[in-house]
């Protein structure tokens, strides 16, 4: 992973873990754990970095909903 993809997963993990109210750890650990982080954040950087905040954040919140790693 390089420096630019790393600082983006960094930052999701920060901003989810901020609008969910979990720690960084249990966001990071929920990603992982459901594949969300190594199958769709790190891959799909490209893209997923041009997508404002909001968006972004909506965006995961959603995909950890369908993962079941989140509430509904």
């Amino acid at each position: 992973m390089d420096k630019n993809t790393l600082e983006f997963v960094t930052y999701c993990i920060s901003k989810l873990a901020q609008q969910l109210k979990l720690s960084q750890k249990e966001v990071y650990n929920r990603l992982k754990s459901s594949g969300i982080l190594d199958s769709y954040i790190v891959p799909s950087y490209d893209v997923l970095h041009t997508f404002s905040s909001r968006y972004l954040m909506n965006d995961l919140i959603d995909y950890m909903q369908e993962k079941g790693v989140l509430e509904k």
